[in-house]
């Protein structure tokens, strides 16, 4: 991938880009469901069958970039997803599935507050009043109806559940954080990826244990996931989440639960019960009425070199054409027309 898939990616809407990682995001869960290991050997092949791709593009990107290296954003993004990884893994276990992924989802408010504390990016007043539409379609998309909250010990799976949405918002802000530097795509998923590696083994190994040789058949889908899961899908999201408002990107991050229970149905022959499948419906329409506008921002592209501009010779000053006059019509409307122009915010 060169410097000319950059500037395509770059060229195509930034919604779509979010709404292609959510998609490769909700394979996720299946993979690791079809593997059968624990959270925490999920997390760690996830992310070291990843660095073998994210290596080559790294090391090019880093050859290629002349700008200032900030991998200490990067590594405490991958501080927070090794986190987020390990502790939703754990939540589902003692507060069930269907409240862990409202949980983990609480980023769609943590990562608007973030963005207006840093940046003072003020959420509109659709999102505010849409949000708990979004969130209780994500509860009955996620099974809570049909199954209550289950669990072995609800109390503290709603704390695991809640931190992992809260680390999950963090490294989704430090993620859009990196994509305004339009000279590091690749970077920031692999520094991130290394640590996030490092944590789910300091974390994973005396809570849920590391399994480091699950098999032939789970290690297929393990790499399977690795791909989806961590190269395809946040390479996709960190090139558009810096191009869109923070209410916009979590809002269409809210899809990739949706998307897991169509791709279950399509692959894993689930059937869905008719709550989960009104939640769904939920979901889209809140994210069609406040993720569907076109972005406000406009996106923070590297400027071309400035160049010399060439000196015409005096001799061929009769070959240029007259210019208005100060005052004259001509020159009253140019003026006009180019600082009459609004700028996109």
């Amino acid at each position: 991938m060169g410097s000319g898939s950059l500037d395509r990616m770059e060229r195509i809407d930034p919604r779509i880009l979010l709404v292609a990682g959510a998609a490769c995001l909700s394979v996720s869960a299946i993979f690791v469901s079809l593997s059968g290991v624990s959270a925490g050997t999920a997390a760690l092949f996830r992310c070291a069958l990843a660095l073998p791709v994210l290596l080559p593009l790294f090391l090019w990107e880093r050859r290629r970039s002349e700008r200032g290296r900030r991998h200490g954003a990067d590594l405490l993004a991958g501080l927070l997803l090794g986190a987020d990884l390990v502790l939703w893994g754990a939540s589902i276990t003692l507060v069930g599935a269907g409240i862990a992924t409202v949980l983990v989802n609480v980023q769609v408010i943590v990562l608007p507050l973030l963005a207006l504390a840093a940046f003072g990016e003020r959420p509109s007043r659709r999102f505010v009043l849409a949000v708990p539409i979004m969130l209780g379609g994500v509860a009955l998309a996620g099974g809570l109806a049909g199954a209550g909250a289950g669990g072995t010990d609800p109390a503290r799976g709603l704390l695991y559940g809640a931190g992992a949405g809260v680390m999950y918002a963090g490294y989704l802000f430090l993620t859009r954080l990196a994509g305004r530097d339009g000279g590091r795509r690749f970077s920031p998923v692999f520094m991130s990826t290394l640590t996030a590696g490092a944590v789910s083994v300091v974390i994973g190994v005396p809570w849920n244990g590391v399994d480091l040789t699950p098999g032939w058949a789970p290690f297929g889908w393990l790499a399977a996931l690795a791909m989806s899961g961590q190269v395809c899908g946040w390479l996709l999201i960190g090139a558009g989440l810096s191009r869109v408002r923070a209410e916009t990107g979590g809002t269409l991050l809210l899809l990739q639960p949706i998307l897991a229970v169509l791709f279950g149905v399509v692959l894993l022959g689930e059937r869905p019960t008719p709550w989960q499948i009104a939640g769904c419906a939920l979901v889209v329409a809140a994210v069609r009425l406040t993720g569907g506008r076109r972005r406000t921002r406009s996106p923070a592209l590297p400027r071309p070199p400035a160049t010399a501009p060439a000196t015409a010779p005096a001799n061929v000053s009769a070959n240029v054409p007259d210019q208005p006059r100060a005052g004259s019509p001509a020159s009253t409307a140019e003026s006009t027309t180019s600082v009459s122009r609004p700028r996109l915010r």
